[in-house]
C-alpha cells in the first residue's frame, strides 16, 4: 500500500476544512494531518490537534499556551517539506499568500478559496506553471468543469457553464430582498456552507467570483463562461464542446465529493459516508436564467473580471466587508451591492499588477468599504 498522503488544512475549523478532517477520519490509511491553521475557534482546534495528532499547528488569534507541538505561520505551513496537498479552506484573502508560497514549493494546492484566485489569478496560474505546482479545484462547481474536461483537448471548450441554486431568496422580488434578515440569509437551500459563502451564495456575488474562478482554472475568456440557475444542486457545472456535445458532473450536494477528489488525484478514492445519487428518487431536474436585477452583484463581478487589473481584488475586499456589515446588522441586504459599487466606481485599477499592487488594492478597498458602511450609517 502506497504511504499515506500528507496534508495541510488552512481553515481547519471552518466548514471545509471540518468536512475534510471527517474524511481523514473515515479513511485513516490514506491520509495523514500535518499541519492545521485556524483563525479563532481555540476550543474546536484543540479538539482536532488531540485526535489528528499534526506536526505543525496555527492558530491566527490567541495562540499561545497550544500543546506541545511546534507552530509556524500559514505561508511556512504550505511551504513544510513534507506537505503533498496544501487545502485553502479560508475565506477572504487569507489564503493567497500561502496558496502563493505552496504553489512556488511546486506543492499541490486544494483550492477551496475564491478570492485567492479572483485576486491574483495570473499570478497563481503562472507560479504553478513556473514551479511545477498544481491547482486542484474543491469549489463543486468548478471540480465539475474539471472532470468534464479530463481526457479532452482543451481547443475543444466552447462554453463553460456554472450551476447556481440561486440562493436563499431565489423567488423573493425586488421589494422582498430590501428587507432580509441575517438569519434568512443564511439558511441556504441546498448546501451546508460558512456564514460568508453562505451570504455570498443569497446574493449571487459567489458565481461572479466563481466566473472568474474559472477564467483562470481553465484558461478560457471571461465571455465564454455562463451561469445557469439550477435549484437542485444537482448538475454541478457542464461543458459545451465544439461538435455541440454537453458534458456535466452530477451528484449529491456534498462537499466530500470534490474535496477527496482535489486530494486523491488522479485517483478516485471511496468515501464510504457518501450517499449515492437516486435520480428517480430526485424526480426532476430544473434550470432557468438568471434574473440580474434582483442579483446586481453577479453582473458586476463579471463586469470586473473583464476589466481586470486591480479590479477583482477591490470587488472581493469590498464585498468581504460589506457582508460582515451586514452580518452584524449595520447595512441592509441590497446595501451590500451598493457598497461594492461604490467603491468600485471610485477605484483606479492597475491594468497589469503586481503582488504588492494587488495587496495594496485590497487594503484601499477595505478602507473604502468601511468609510461607505460609516457614511451610510
Amino acid at each position: 500500500m502506497p504511504r499515506p498522503i500528507n496534508i495541510a488544512i488552512l481553515g481547519s475549523t471552518g466548514s471545509i476544512g471540518r468536512q475534510t478532517l471527517e474524511i481523514v477520519a473515515s479513511l485513516p490509511d490514506r491520509f495523514k494531518v500535518l499541519a492545521l491553521a485556524a483563525g479563532s475557534n481555540r476550543d474546536l482546534l484543540l479538539h482536532q490537534v488531540v485526535r489528528f495528532q499534526p506536526q505543525v499547528v496555527h492558530l491566527e488569534q490567541g495562540g499561545e499556551g497550544l500543546p506541545d507541538v511546534a507552530t509556524a505561520t500559514p505561508e511556512e505551513i504550505a511551504c513544510h517539506p513534507e506537505v503533498d496537498v496544501l487545502l485553502v479552506g479560508t475565506t477572504g484573502k487569507a489564503g493567497l499568500l500561502p496558496a502563493l508560497a505552496a504553489l512556488k514549493a511546486g506543492k499541490a494546492v486544494a483550492l477551496a478559496n475564491k478570492e485567492a484566485l479572483v485576486m491574483a489569478g495570473g499570478i497563481l496560474t503562472q507560479a504553478a506553471k513556473r514551479y511545477g505546482g498544481q491547482l486542484r479545484p474543491v469549489d463543486s462547481e468548478h471540480s465539475a468543469i474539471w472532470q468534464c474536461l479530463w481526457g479532452e483537448d482543451h481547443k475543444s471548450i466552447r462554453r463553460l457553464v456554472l450551476t447556481a441554486s440561486g440562493g436563499a431568496f431565489r423567488d423573493f422580488s425586488v421589494d422582498e430582498l430590501a428587507h432580509v434578515t441575517p438569519e434568512q440569509a443564511l439558511r441556504h437551500p441546498t448546501w451546508d456552507m460558512g456564514p460568508k459563502i453562505t451570504i455570498d451564495s443569497a446574493t449571487l456575488f459567489n458565481k461572479g467570483l466563481e466566473t472568474i474562478e474559472a477564467r483562470w482554472l481553465f484558461d478560457v475568456p471571461l465571455d465564454r463562461v455562463g451561469v445557469v440557475q439550477h435549484r437542485e444542486s444537482i448538475v454541478h457545472s457542464l461543458v459545451e464542446f465544439s461538435d455541440g456535445s454537453v458534458k456535466a458532473q452530477l451528484g449529491l450536494p456534498d462537499m466530500r465529493l470534490p474535496i477527496l477528489l482535489a486530494l486523491t488525484y488522479p485517483e478516485r478514492a471511496a468515501e464510504p459516508q457518501t450517499a449515492t445519487l437516486d435520480l428517480a428518487a430526485v424526480g426532476q431536474l430544473n434550470f432557468g436564467s438568471i434574473d440580474h436585477q434582483r442579483f446586481p452583484l453577479l453582473q458586476m463581478a463579471i463586469e470586473a473580471g473583464q476589466r481586470g487589473g486591480t479590479y477583482p481584488a477591490v470587488l472581493a475586499a469590498a464585498d468581504e466587508i460589506a457582508v460582515q456589515q451586514f452580518l452584524d446588522t449595520r447595512i441592509g441586504f441590497r446595501e451590500i451591492a451598493s457598497a461594492v459599487e461604490s467603491v468600485l466606481s471610485d477605484h483606479d485599477g492597475i491594468a497589469d499588477p503586481e503582488l504588492e499592487d494587488i495587496l495594496a488594492a485590497d487594503e484601499w478597498a477595505r478602507r473604502r468599504a468601511a468609510d461607505w458602511i460609516t457614511a451610510r450609517a
